[in-house]
């Protein structure tokens, strides 16, 4: 029996198969989702041992920023090689390190285990409907990209500021702007994979691990704001 396979000659370049699309879309799928597991293990590891609460203010942004842009490189280095994946999930470690002083700070409220997993929740709905949207949108949405590689830059900035600033005011500015944002690029994402344009499923696992953490911080933070019910 003969498949019939259909292409797509789109305006990202090239020309990629269906089964080829969703053999990248499954692949990533699958790393996604085990990139949750060494997230998990290092956010409780700092944690239990108090180490990313140690890194705070000005100092724990450069161990962050270093550390983050550091992997990436690594990463987008190493993506077509054997080394590509090992280094992806050291890298989900690392956020998961990262991400601790926040679980901290929200476990220390009355409700905090259901914080967490509320936000937790609100993450897995937003991607669902971001991958449900992007597999029936039929229009061309490769125009996004600069649109929100600019709300990041801006977005970065701004939490630089408020890292120094200390105002909880810009943080919630910061975090509804973030789950905007990184919600919009989940789908952008997505789309980009469903079209063929993001052939490498490391890279586009990256991306979306980046745009899940994001939404999930902000989600995070809003809750712990509004939500926090102190003992």
């Amino acid at each position: 029996m003969v498949e019939n396979i259909q292409t797509f000659d789109g305006v990202y370049g090239g020309q990629t198969s269906l089964a080829e699309r969703n053999k990248v879309l499954r692949n990533t799928y699958w790393l996604l989702a085990l990139s949750l597991v060494p997230t998990v293990l290092g956010a409780w590891m700092g944690v239990a041992t108090g180490l990313a609460q140690s890194l705070s203010g000005g100092i724990g942004l450069v161990v962050f920023l270093a550390g983050a842009f550091g992997f990436i490189y690594a990463i987008e280095k190493t993506k077509n090689s054997a080394a590509g994946v090992p280094v992806l999930l050291a890298f989900t470690f690392f956020m998961g390190l990262m991400l601790s002083r926040m679980i901290a700070m929200v476990l220390g409220f009355k409700n905090g285990s259901e914080l967490i997993m509320t936000a937790f929740g609100g993450t897995a709905g937003v991607f669902f409907v971001m991958a449900s949207l992007a597999s029936v949108i039929k229009r061309d949405l490769s125009g996004m990209g600069k649109w929100l590689f600019v709300g990041v830059i801006a977005l970065l900035i701004g939490s630089v500021i408020n890292a120094f600033v200390g105002s909880s005011a810009g943080m919630m500015a910061i975090s509804v702007a973030a789950i905007g944002i990184f919600s919009a690029y989940m789908l952008y994402d997505i789309k980009r994979i469903v079209d063929g344009g993001e052939t490498n499923y490391i890279s586009a696992t990256l991306a979306l691990y980046l745009d899940i953490l994001n939404v999930f911080q902000g989600l995070l933070a809003l809750l712990g704001i509004f939500g926090g019910e102190k003992d």
